[in-house]
């Protein structure tokens, strides 16, 4: 239900990008920006209210989340300074190495891993991406892993295959798109699929799996290389690091159907890399 006197997006907007204040005075100097991209559940306002809470009192700085609709325009954020931290993806992450900093790795189902899905409509018989040849295929965005270059990577030595494809600018999106009918299939982040599986079980029941891609590192959180060593950034990354052994942490976590955040090398998303190679090296 709508606020009285505003509507839904006024009410979001104000979360997002108004920081509230922690107890005791908090410099505006010290306000702590941290980007979320459209991998991130951002349609749920109690979600977003407890994890700013939270990161606010743990790092003791006023914290203001920030969206927008697509990948690139948060990690062009990120690379400017703009933002202190942000939840991206791998592709971006492998893209931009030299200038990112890996701060931590959300953990789903006991590891720091996930998988890109290839869906289509429930009563479809196809079992393949080979039966996919000639679809209207929904991709994420042009810099997800899952939402674009897992499939674009195993279309790399191919002619055109796909009839056409959109972008619907949200791993959601394609869900809907797919269990529409407005793309007969779609690339998916697994994490929300599965997800949505218990959010909205009547969406993704007029949808099912076709394949599964390998396991890769899951979306990280990312800094500026040149804030790396930044204490605040060190706050910050101990503060999700311990949010599974903090009860407010812990409801956060709940929410967002992970297990906690770890620390992890870099070389995680190694694999996503050699994806980057392949499909760079198809195009030149």
């Amino acid at each position: 239900m709508d606020t009285p006197g505003k509507t839904r997006r006024e009410v979001v907007s104000g979360l997002l990008f108004v920081g509230a204040t922690v107890a005791g005075p908090v410099a505006a100097a010290d306000e702590f920006k941290f980007g979320l991209t459209p991998v991130f559940l951002t349609n749920d306002l109690e979600l977003l209210a407890r994890l700013r809470d939270y990161l606010q009192r743990r790092t003791a700085h006023s914290v203001r989340l920030v969206t927008k609709r697509t990948y690139q325009e948060i990690t062009s954020l990120l690379i400017s300074g703009q933002l202190d931290a942000a939840w991206i993806c791998g592709f971006p992450f492998v893209a931009y190495k030299p200038q990112l900093e890996l701060v931590a790795v959300p953990v789903w189902q006991g590891k720091p891993l996930y998988r890109s899905y290839l869906i289509t409509g429930r009563d479809r018989a196809a079992q393949s991406l080979d039966d996919l040849k000639g679809d209207v295929h929904a991709f994420s965005d042009p810099d997800s892993n899952s939402g674009w270059l897992v499939t674009a990577t195993a279309l790399a030595k191919r002619n055109r295959f796909f009839g056409q494809t959109l972008f619907t600018w949200g791993h959601r999106n394609v869900v809907r798109a797919v269990a529409s009918g407005l793309a007969t299939s779609g690339s998916v982040d697994g994490y929300v699929y599965e997800v949505m599986r218990e959010t909205e079980p009547e969406l993704i029941g007029r949808t099912r799996v076709v394949g599964q891609s390998e396991l890769l590192g899951f979306p990280p959180i990312a800094c500026a290389a040149t804030l790396a060593s930044d204490p605040r950034i060190k706050r910050f990354q101990k503060a999700l690091v311990g949010m599974s052994e903090d009860q407010e942490g812990q409801s956060v976590l709940r929410m967002l159907r992970l297990d906690g955040f770890s620390v992890e090398d870099s070389s995680l998303f190694d694999s996503i890399a050699a994806e980057v190679s392949v499909v760079r090296g198809s195009a030149g």
